[in-house]
C-alpha cells in the first residue's frame, strides 16, 4: 500500500478515471452493436453521426488508439452505405 499522501491521492484519482473510462467505452460498445443490428437505413443514418462522435471522443481521450477508432468508423459506414 502507498505511503505518500500523493501516492494515495493518484490512486483514488486513477480508479475513478478507470471506472469513468469503462462505462464511456461499454456505452459506446453497445451503442455500435444498436446500429449494427439496424436493418432500416433511414434509422442507422439518423444515429450513425451519434455513434461517430462517441468514437471521436474516446479516441480523443486516450481510450482507444486513433486507428482504431477510424477502422471502427470505417466499418459502421459502410455497414450503413450497404443498408
Amino acid at each position: 500500500m502507498a505511503n505518500h499522501k500523493s501516492a494515495l491521492k493518484r490512486i483514488r484519482n486513477s480508479e475513478t478515471k478507470r471506472l469513468r473510462n469503462r462505462y464511456q467505452h461499454k456505452t459506446t460498445r453497445n451503442a455500435m452493436k444498436k446500429l449494427k443490428e439496424l436493418t432500416d437505413k433511414k434509422e442507422a443514418e439518423k444515429l450513425f453521426p451519434a455513434v461517430t462522435s462517441m468514437i471521436d471522443k474516446l479516441a480523443k481521450r486516450n481510450i482507444i488508439h486513433d486507428n482504431k477508432a477510424a477502422n471502427l468508423k470505417s466499418g459502421l459506414a459502410k455497414h450503413v452505405a450497404s443498408l
